[in-house]
């Protein structure tokens, strides 16, 4: 079975919850791969702190190699039934190079400015964000470490979200509605 693999990319806070969000609505599963991240950190040090998330993400690929992340998510996608899975958080071409063993990568970025996504980051609170301007920025040049940047340039799909939700979220609809299509037309 060839699947599609929409890679969602972007940095922190540019809007890749409204990917999950369009996917969960129209029946396309969702593996993230800052959950791996996370329960790492968890199991490592019992508790979530930027800094401590930080450390993990970069231990883990110093530890096992670029694709570490990638290679424990695709046990989770390999469970999963489904011609079309949403993997949201690709960081680097070498994750995109994993999953090419199970299927075909369409990278699909979300954007947004700095200033943009450092607002969004402050209101969302969600645990492991940073709350100050110097952690954001080391955040960002930690993602644009792990080669994000590269991901993005080379997006098939690229949505700008600086404006009213609804339009991101309406531009995001419509290009999963379309991969949905793809992958029933090539079935038939």
């Amino acid at each position: 079975m060839t699947r599609i693999l929409i890679c969602v990319t972007g940095m922190p806070g540019s809007g890749k919850s409204i990917v999950a969000a369009v996917s969960k609505e129209l029946g396309i599963p969702i593996v993230n791969m800052g959950d791996v991240v996370r329960e790492e950190t968890l199991r490592r040090y019992g508790m979530i702190t930027p800094e401590l998330l930080r450390e993990t993400s970069i231990a883990l690929r110093k530890e096992y190699g670029p694709k570490v992340i990638a290679e424990r998510v695709l046990m989770r996608i390999k469970n999963i039934d489904k011609k079309i899975v949403v993997i949201d958080g690709v960081r680097s071409l070498y994750e995109i190079e994993v999953f090419k063993n199970i299927g075909n990568p369409v990278i699909l970025a979300i954007h947004a400015s700095p200033k943009t996504r450092y607002e969004r980051i402050r209101q969302r609170g969600r645990p492991g964000d940073p709350d100050n301007w110097e952690d954001f920025v080391k955040r960002d040049m930690i993602e644009l470490g792990f080669g994000i940047g590269n991901v993005i340039a080379l997006a098939d799909y690229m949505v700008v979200n600086e404006g009213a939700i609804e339009e991101t979220y309406k531009r995001v609809r419509e290009i999963l509605e379309g991969l949905q299509r793809n992958v029933c037309e090539s079935r038939g």
